[in-house]
């Protein structure tokens, strides 16, 4: 988790680069939620590591998505280059 924040943190270049950080630190989170929920035995928690993965599932899609439409309309995925605030 670590890891991937501080690549998201310090090497934000590339809008791929920036999902592909965002996507290991919520597969770290999947694997300790899994660890903890196998840890303790309890089944109330089990389901909160397949909601987590759907929620992973679907930020991936999104930002595929923004992906796509980003180097359409501006030709290239480099966060410099965009000016989020025009329209």
């Amino acid at each position: 988790f670590i890891l991937g924040l501080m690549g998201l943190a310090f090497h934000r270049t590339h809008l791929l680069s920036a999902l592909l950080c965002l996507e290991g630190m919520m597969l770290s989170l999947f694997i300790a939620l899994a660890l903890w929920t196998l840890q303790f035995d309890s089944t109330c928690f089990s389901t909160a590591p397949m909601l987590l993965l759907a929620f992973s599932a679907c930020e991936a899609s999104t930002g595929l998505a923004l992906l796509v439409a980003t180097a359409r309309t501006h030709g290239t995925d480099r966060l410099q280059n965009l000016n989020l605030l025009q329209c």
